[in-house]
């Protein structure tokens, strides 16, 4: 590797120490929540609803799989999927408080307790959103292929998307739309790779109407909310026309065909708190919430 003076570095002059020190502050739009150790900051009981499913999110994209896979089941007839969405300002830093770290020691939404799990006994807790995915899947029975080739397809693509999105979230999405500096070798690098994986997502869907074959599965799911709405330009502002995703038309294709689904739609209200304020259902605890509950009917911040 070909060492570069400190003088060609950015910021001019820069040199990384011997070891890293952590100078509170840094991490752009995000500094008020990034910090490098783990466990809570203060102490908060979370709160229990009426049903067995107690979901703590916001609505990102990895808090949108997981909403939008209950609203799938309950579509499909599962009443048991039945659940209550509590709202995880991370703004705030609600994720560091005890209750929280106690359900996911990494601080990150989503996060699950499963108050009736298959086969009795203590809660279950379930954080990540492919384990949560995966969990709500095999207890309901639903949206996970049992053939051997077809369920090996899907757990292709749902592990596909957990190891590309840090690349485009915290890769391209950060360094486009966050970092308090634009740096173009940063950009380049991670604009290139996510329009990689456009590139390969578009291949696949050419011949596939899901991404894992025929049937609409837990990895569609996981997928849409990041690669979705990059497609539909509601990514990183205009992330979009920068990387010009119109050109890939079979992931337009797929987006289309899966925002259409209604139990998406109303997944993507859940725990969102940004936007129109008619798209935005803060906290869900019954059906009914999304015609009564809306931020434009109870018109709070």
């Amino acid at each position: 590797m070909t060492e570069k003076s400190p003088a060609d570095n950015f910021p001019t002059g820069y040199e990384p120490s011997k070891v890293w020190t952590w100078e509170k502050g840094n991490g752009g739009a995000f500094a008020s929540i990034n910090r490098p150790i783990a466990g809570p900051t203060h102490e908060k009981v979370l709160p229990i609803g009426k049903h067995p499913l107690q979901l703590y999110s916001l609505g990102t994209p990895n808090g949108i799989k997981v909403t939008i896979m209950l609203e799938e089941l309950l579509a499909a007839g599962h009443s048991q999927a039945e659940y209550d969405a509590w709202l995880i300002r991370i703004g705030d830093g609600d994720q560091f408080g005890s209750g929280f770290v106690e359900v996911n020691p990494n601080s990150k939404i989503p996060a699950l307790m499963d108050h009736a799990p298959k086969g009795g006994g203590e809660p279950v807790r379930i954080f990540e959103s492919a384990s949560i995915l995966v969990y709500l899947a095999e207890k309901f029975g639903a949206f996970l292929p049992t053939d051997l080739r077809a369920r090996t397809e899907t757990f292709n693509w749902l592990f596909w998307q957990m190891g590309s999105a840090p690349f485009l979230g915290g890769g391209f999405g950060h360094f486009y739309a966050y970092a308090p500096m634009k740096i173009k070798y940063a950009i380049d690098r991670y604009a290139m790779e996510v329009k990689r994986q456009l590139d390969v997502l578009d291949r696949h869907l050419a011949d596939n109407q899901y991404v894992a074959g025929g049937e609409y599965t837990i990895a569609d799911m996981a997928i849409w909310p990041w690669y979705g709405s990059l497609a539909q330009g509601k990514q990183y502002g205009d992330a979009g026309t920068f990387l010009d995703v119109e050109t890939y038309k079979n992931v337009q294709r797929w987006t289309a065909e899966i925002a259409a689904r209604p139990a998406v739609k109303r997944g993507r209200m859940v725990n969102r708190t940004s936007g129109d304020p008619s798209e935005q259902l803060h906290e869900r605890h019954d059906a009914s919430d999304f015609q009564t509950k809306t931020q434009d009917k109870i018109g709070e911040a």
